[in-house]
């Protein structure tokens, strides 16, 4: 590795499934920062989500711990604050530790603070803005912010805009541009925040930022500039899907694709900002999200789900000491990404952690680190503070992969599934009795993470 501590760059869009990215030869996306980074840099193939749901996900992000260790098992639920979080390893180690944008640490508490200071200090962020994500910021923040970006656009006069906006959209069909100036709508903000928080950290110490996007979440709220870029272009429509017309599938493919290309632009700006800064040659960037979006395949929406859609991220890392330009098929997860930048930067491990290390792939010494990655929700139907209006279904599922297989524990509905993702890429068969032994084995590697020994939560 470069010899002083390399500056971290984690940028970390919210709802971005995995098979959306420049790799999709099937796709008219236009993401060159991404793609350069990808060429490169190492894209890990099998990457999936500890938990399809924000909460969760980012719990299991910043402790490494699996889902059923997280402590957190939906929406409703805080990260507990006794951790111990990677973001404060990084700064016993000396780095400034800065975030922006929707760090989602405390799903079921509106307490963001109209600077954004939340409880930054508390989870080891040293500096940073943290706001609410698209439909938190108009459930509390409609009358009386909650939060700084609701707080920001009352102070600019678009907060009963945007509100009206937002509470009027169908969460996909609706695909009009947002009546936001381009400066004020949310991405475009939070990467000015990021720019702005960056210029505070002196040039030459190490440092960590978190850049949490709140796209390509839903609702398909774009600007005009971002919703013009993308007509003309077509998609594919959606597998396994009875709802809705090809073209209301189309328009939602379109916008969710003006919101990663968005995303990919304000990319160049920082990496452009962060050269100006004589720093790109020892910065590491690391590109995932949280949790994937089904965009309607199985006819589901958003995530919360056991299918590839929602569970499988993009995950791509470049930089210096990374035996770069290469597509990796070692089995990855959200919580490997904590020990792996305390890795890279040297910093003390995580004492308590089911993620590892990627670092070994990365240099080119290991092919992989786990022989199964794990992933579970439990989505108990009722709403956190923070949440949306919306109803939200009772979900309940425990997955293991490895890399061929995935099998699935699905409580909700009293069965087991099995897909072969070599023959059966899109999950349409469920082979779990033609294969026992597959499932026998998928069996056990599983009930060594969920059994009660492992540490999982009371449900």
């Amino acid at each position: 590795m470069a010899e002083r501590p390399p500056n971290l760059l984690f940028i970390f869009p919210d709802q971005q499934r995995w098979d959306w990215g420049p790799w999709n030869e099937q796709l008219d996306i236009r993401t060159p920062n991404l793609a350069r980074l990808a060429e490169r840099g190492v894209r890990f193939e099998h990457t999936i989500t500890s938990s399809p749901l924000c909460a969760p996900a980012r719990a299991c992000l910043a402790s490494g711990r699996n889902f059923w260790r997280c402590g957190v098992n939906d929406n409703c639920d805080d990260t507990p604050l006794d951790g111990p979080f990677f973001y404060q390893n990084l700064r016993a180690a000396g780095y400034e530790v800065c975030a922006v944008g929707k760090v989602d640490l405390h799903k079921g508490t509106a307490e963001w603070k109209t600077d954004g200071s939340s409880w930054l200090d508390q989870w080891g962020f040293t500096r940073g803005i943290d706001n609410e994500g698209k439909h938190a910021g108009v459930v509390p923040g409609d009358e009386v912010p909650a939060g700084p970006y609701m707080a920001m656009l009352h102070r600019e006069g678009w907060a009963d805009a945007h509100v009206k906006d937002l509470k009027s959209r169908h969460y996909f069909l609706d695909t009009q541009p947002t009546p936001l100036p381009e400066d004020l709508y949310s991405d475009n903000w939070i990467a000015d925040n990021c720019l702005s928080v960056l210029e505070q950290v002196e040039v030459g110490k190490p440092w960590f930022m978190q850049i949490n996007y709140t796209g390509p979440h839903e609702p398909n709220d774009v600007t005009q500039s971002m919703w013009d870029s993308v007509q003309g272009r077509q998609f594919p429509g959606p597998v396994d899907s009875t709802e809705f017309e090809p073209g209301d599938h189309h328009r939602i493919r379109q916008n969710y694709t003006a919101m990663i290309e968005n995303i990919d632009r304000h990319t160049g700006r920082i990496l452009d900002a962060i050269e100006s800064r004589g720093e790109l040659e020892n910065t590491i960037v690391v590109y995932s999200s949280d949790h994937g979006e089904m965009l309607g395949d199985h006819n589901c929406w958003e995530k919360s789900n056991f299918y590839d859609g929602a569970l499988r991220v993009p995950l791509v890392i470049a930089g210096p000491g990374i035996d770069g330009g290469r597509v990796s098929d070692a089995l990855a997860q959200v919580n490997d990404l904590g020990p792996t930048f305390l890795d890279l930067a040297g910093a003390e491990p995580l004492g308590d952690s089911d993620g590892l290390s990627l670092r070994p792939v990365l240099e080119g010494r290991a092919r992989g680190v786990h022989d199964y990655s794990y992933s579970g929700l439990n989505q108990r139907g009722s709403r956190g503070a923070s949440s949306s209006y919306r109803v939200i279904r009772v979900t309940r599922f425990d997955v293991v992969c490895d890399g061929r297989y995935k099998l699935v524990v699905d409580h909700t509905e009293g069965r087991e599934l099995l897909f072969d993702g070599k023959i059966d890429p899109h999950e349409l068969t469920n082979i779990v009795d033609s294969e026992p032994e597959v499932a026998d084995r998928l069996r056990s590697a599983l009930a060594r993470q969920t059994s009660p020994g492992a540490g999982a939560p009371v449900r």
